[in-house]
């Protein structure tokens, strides 16, 4: 008896608006993480973007090492021109 494997659900073809990597966050979509998702933040790409939002122009990364009293990063939000895209 053979077993048939579920088709993995296809990444959406282009990227939310905003996009956060935590997923407690309103705003993280599982589908879009099974691609490698980049970001350009004013000409330079990033690795360290924990949310973006392209309309607003914003990203949130980590201040350093410095963590909250939850254990959690502490969040810069910058503001500049914001372009996601898949690798």
């Amino acid at each position: 008896m053979t077993e048939s494997a579920a088709a993995p659900t296809p990444a959406p073809a282009s990227l939310p608006d905003r996009l956060s990597i935590d997923p407690r966050s309103p705003h993280y979509v599982a589908a879009v993480f099974e691609r490698d998702v980049g970001i350009r933040f004013n000409g330079v790409e990033r690795h360290d973007v924990e949310e973006y939002c392209i309309s607003e122009g914003w990203v949130k990364v980590p201040h350093g090492r410095t963590v909250d009293r939850k254990g959690n990063p502490v969040m810069l939000k910058l503001k500049g021109r914001v372009e996601a895209f898949y690798r």
